[in-house]
């Protein structure tokens, strides 16, 4: 007997581990990022950037958020915005992706426990396909980023000398692929992200495309190259392609009602102009991060519709934080179907489980309590609006990047709980969405007596 409990409270131990591992992956990424940043030759200066600008770095770069204590090309050197993108692509990819490089070109066969945590993190139907699949993955999006980046070097050899044309599209293509919203553009304007490239059609396109790609997760992409006919696609590709799709059209018509005549925004720009800095705006809102125009002369109105979408984010498995999209319709399919007095929840002639259900609303309540005690801890400890604080507060969570400008004058205390709310808005979510697929603890086996409340 002692035998057997031994044997269970391991594989108890190993379960757990799954999410453990992929934790303190990302947290050993950081530490690594961090004392290379702390480095006085990463800093363009010459001089150490600090602990805590390091760690703000570290954990918005390999949280792929896009959050920065100043201007990525004015603060760091070569080295370290090498270190950096290196950063957003172990963590827009996730860690387990990288490290399966090094397991193919060394040829050693992948541990069960490896195949596990990869099968999760990356959405794999079974155990048994996770090389292929893992492959597949890497070759595609490395793929899609070269082309990224070859379209942007094009593009950029116009105005630059085409080492540094190179540079900004390989740079550039990463960060949007990613979802992580980092430039190097500061050398024309510090702090101006792509305001300058905000209605050049083939840069503004392009990063598009890579960002919707990227947010469209894996497993989308996986289906569609297999199976070219719609009505076999599943539910679930389905819901993520409508919604997505959905969410940029509504983003954008709103972006150019509340921001049309804004002289700060898209008041002054031609038709053309302004339809595509609002396609831009609405692409960058979904966790990518970009600036195609100042955050903090967006009208109030703006303000809420972008704290909205920056809380949905982009879809499972894919490079994109947030809510997801998915989670979104379950929440708005659940709502309808309660109003209409119906218990059950269905899409596409198929129903969605209690479970899946409860997990969608576990998740929105989460974060939306997080996002408004964050907003409120950030007025608390810094002489900001808590339109502001809420901003930076959600952008933080769904490791979107988007800021009003108040990140650098921030308190130490509001910095640090950015930082926690980065990590836990990649990595927190991802551990949770693991502790729904364990089996229920033995304390659930059983239910105490019904009781009457009155609701709403």
């Amino acid at each position: 007997m002692p035998k057997r409990r031994r044997r269970k409270e391991f594989k108890n131990r190993g379960s757990v581990s799954i999410s453990r591992i992929m934790a303190l992956s990302f947290l050993g990424i950081i530490i690594l990022g961090t004392c290379l940043l702390s480095l006085p030759a990463a800093s363009r200066s010459g001089r150490s950037a600090g602990f805590l600008t390091s760690l703000f770095t570290a954990t918005s770069a390999t949280c792929v958020t896009g959050l920065v204590m100043g201007d990525t090309w004015t603060l760091w050197s070569a080295f370290g915005q090498v270190v950096i993108l290196l950063m957003i692509q172990v963590g827009g990819l996730g860690f387990m992706s990288a490290a399966s490089i090094a397991y193919f070109t060394l040829k050693r066969k992948v541990g069960m426990r490896s195949k596990l945590v990869m099968a999760e993190s990356i959405g794999a139907s079974s155990i048994s396909d996770i090389t292929v699949h893992q492959r597949r993955l890497l070759i595609r999006a490395f793929t899609v980023e070269g082309a990224g980046a070859l379209i942007l070097t094009v593009r950029f050899a116009f105005d630059y000398p085409f080492l540094q044309a190179l540079r900004l599209g390989i740079f550039h293509s990463v960060s949007a692929f990613c979802n992580a919203g980092f430039d190097i553009l500061g050398f024309r304007s510090p702090g101006s992200s792509l305001m300058l490239y905000h209605t050049d059609p083939f840069v503004c396109l392009t990063l598009c495309a890579l960002v919707v790609l990227g947010g469209l997760g894996f497993l989308v992409w996986d289906e569609l190259l297999r199976e070219h006919n719609p009505r076999k696609w599943s539910v679930y590709t389905r819901l993520v392609l409508i919604t997505s799709g959905a969410l940029l059209l509504l983003g954008m018509v709103l972006t150019c009602i509340l921001e049309w005549e804004n002289p700060g925004t898209l008041g002054p720009l031609p038709l053309g102009g302004k339809l595509l800095a609002a396609l831009f705006q609405s692409v960058t809102l979904r966790t990518a991060g970009f600036a195609g125009m100042d955050q903090q002369l967006l009208t109030p109105a703006s303000k809420g519709v972008a704290i909205f979408l920056m809380l949905i984010g982009g879809s499972s498995g894919s490079t994109a934080g947030g809510l997801k999209t998915v989670t979104f319709v379950v929440l708005l399919l659940f709502l309808w179907n309660r109003i209409r007095g119906r218990y059950t929840v269905s899409i596409f002639s198929r129903t969605i489980s209690d479970d899946h259900v409860l997990n969608a609303i576990t998740i929105f309540v989460l974060m939306v309590i997080l996002s408004f005690a964050g907003g409120t801890f950030i007025c608390a400890t810094s002489p900001v609006p808590f339109s502001d604080g809420l901003y930076e507060t959600v952008s933080a969570l769904g490791t979107v990047g988007l800021s009003t400008g108040i990140t650098p004058t921030l308190r130490p205390a509001a910095k640090i709980m950015i930082i926690l709310f980065m990590y836990f808005g990649r990595v927190g979510l991802l551990t949770i969405s693991f502790g729904f697929l364990k089996k229920k603890p033995a304390g659930e086996k059983y239910r105490f007596a019904n009781t009457d409340l009155l609701i709403g």
